[in-house]
C-alpha cells in the first residue's frame, strides 16, 4: 500500500500552482536514502480559493478544502466545528504524513497541532518559531531554508527536507494538467492576452492604462484578447473596448489555462494567471508591484518582462491597498512600454533590467 502524504497549501490559486513542483515530487515517493520506492499518494489540502487550481495539478491523488481560520482574509471565526471537520477528515484520509508549505510571514505550527492531534505521526514545516513537538522535522528559515529564492523552488526545498526529490527527468517547472483546447473560443490567429484583473489593488495597473496598451498592441498588429473572472467583467468590457476580444467571465480556470497556453504572450499583474501562464509555458510581461518581492513570487521558468519600480516606497509592505498616493510603482509603466516589452519577448530578448530585477535562477 501506498504511503498516503498530505501536503498542505492553504492559499491562493497561484500559491497553490507554485507548490506544484514539491507535489510532483512527494507522488514520486523517491526519498533519498529512505528506501521509498512506488512513490506516494498525494492528499492535497487547499483553502477554497486554491481549490480550481488544486485540481490541476499532476501527483494529486485526493484533494480536500477547508476554509483555515488563520490563512483566509477575511477569515471565518475557529470554532470547534471548524477544526472538527479537518480532525474528520485527516482521521477518514488515514493520512501517515504531512508536509506543510508555507510562505515566508505564514507559522505552520497551528495546523501541526490539528494534525499531531488527529494522529498524523510524521510533519514537516519551515518555522520560525520553536516547534516543540509539532514538528519533526523543521527548517529555520534564513538559516536551513534561504528565503530570497522562488517560491516554488522554496516549496521543494521543504519537500526535499521530508526526503522527497523530483525524479531527474523533471525540470522544477510549474506544470498542469488537463489543459483543453480553446480554439474555438478565441479562433486559430496568434493573439496576445491582456489580463488586467488583481485580487489585491495594490497589485493592479489602472485599467485605463490596461485600455491604452489594448488599442496601442491593436495598432502594432496583435490581435489582442482580455480575460476575467465573473466579477471583473464591467473592468474586461472596458480594457477590451472595441480593439480586443472580450472573454470576461466565460471561463473557467482549465479554459483560462486553455486560452494561455494559445497565447504567444499575457500581460498581467502578480495574479494566480500569471503563475498559470508560467504553468502553460506561456511568456508573461508581469506587472509587478514591489509589495512583495520579485525574487519569490514572479512567473517562474518561463521568458518574463517584469515592469514597475522595484524600489518604489511600497516595496516589501505587502500591502493590500496602496499606501503612496497615485500608486507611483505602476502608474509610472506607460502603455507604450508594456507594448515595446511584448515585441522584446516575442524577438526572445529579455531586457537587462528583467535579469537584474528578478535575479539569476
Amino acid at each position: 500500500m501506498k504511503r498516503r502524504v498530505l501536503v498542505a497549501r492553504l492559499d491562493s490559486a497561484g500559491d497553490v500552482l507554485l507548490a506544484g513542483p514539491a507535489v510532483r515530487a512527494v507522488a514520486g515517493g523517491r526519498g533519498r536514502g529512505s528506501g521509498r520506492t512506488g512513490g506516494c499518494d498525494v492528499v492535497l489540502l487547499c483553502g477554497p480559493h486554491g481549490t480550481a487550481a488544486g485540481a490541476l495539478l499532476p501527483g494529486v491523488s485526493e484533494q480536500y478544502t477547508w476554509r483555515c481560520p488563520w490563512i483566509i482574509d477575511p477569515a471565518p471565526p475557529a470554532t470547534a466545528g471548524l477544526l472538527a471537520e479537518l480532525d474528520g477528515f485527516i482521521r477518514r484520509a488515514r493520512i501517515d504524513e504531512a508536509v506543510i508549505l508555507t510562505s515566508f510571514h505564514q507559522s505552520p505550527l497551528p495546523l501541526a497541532l490539528l494534525l499531531r492531534l488527529a494522529g498524523v505521526q510524521q510533519i514537516t514545516g519551515a518555522s520560525t518559531d520553536y516547534p516543540g513537538s509539532l514538528l519533526d522535522i523543521r527548517l529555520k528559515p534564513g538559516e536551513d531554508l534561504a528565503e530570497d529564492q522562488p517560491e516554488s523552488e522554496r516549496a521543494l526545498a521543504i519537500a526535499a527536507a521530508a526526503g522527497y526529490d523530483l525524479p531527474p527527468d523533471d525540470d522544477g517547472r510549474l506544470r498542469v494538467k488537463g489543459v483543453p483546447d480553446a480554439s474555438e473560443l478565441v479562433g486559430r490567429q496568434p493573439y496576445v492576452v491582456v489580463h488586467p484583473g488583481a485580487a489585491v489593488p495594490a497589485r493592479a495597473w489602472p485599467a485605463l492604462h490596461h485600455a491604452a496598451a489594448v488599442e496601442l498592441l491593436d495598432g502594432a498588429g496583435y490581435r489582442v484578447i482580455v480575460t476575467g473572472g465573473p466579477s471583473e467583467t464591467a473592468l474586461t468590457a472596458t480594457v477590451a473596448g472595441v480593439a480586443a476580444l472580450d472573454l470576461g467571465g466565460r471561463t473557467d480556470l482549465p479554459m483560462l489555462a486553455g486560452v494561455l497556453a494559445g497565447a504567444s504572450a499575457v500581460i498581467t499583474g502578480n495574479t494566480g494567471p500569471a503563475h498559470l501562464a508560467a504553468a502553460v509555458g506561456t511568456p508573461v510581461v508581469s506587472l509587478f508591484s514591489p509589495v512583495v518581492p520579485a525574487v519569490r513570487w514572479a512567473p517562474f521558468g518561463v521568458p518574463l518582462e517584469l515592469l514597475g519600480d522595484q524600489n518604489a516606497p511600497c516595496r516589501l509592505s505587502r500591502a493590500r491597498e496602496c499606501p503612496v498616493p497615485g500608486h507611483p510603482c505602476l502608474s509610472s509603466v506607460s502603455p507604450d512600454e508594456v507594448t515595446e516589452a511584448v515585441a522584446r519577448l516575442l524577438s526572445g530578448l529579455a531586457s537587462l533590467r528583467t535579469r537584474r530585477e528578478v535575479k539569476k535562477r
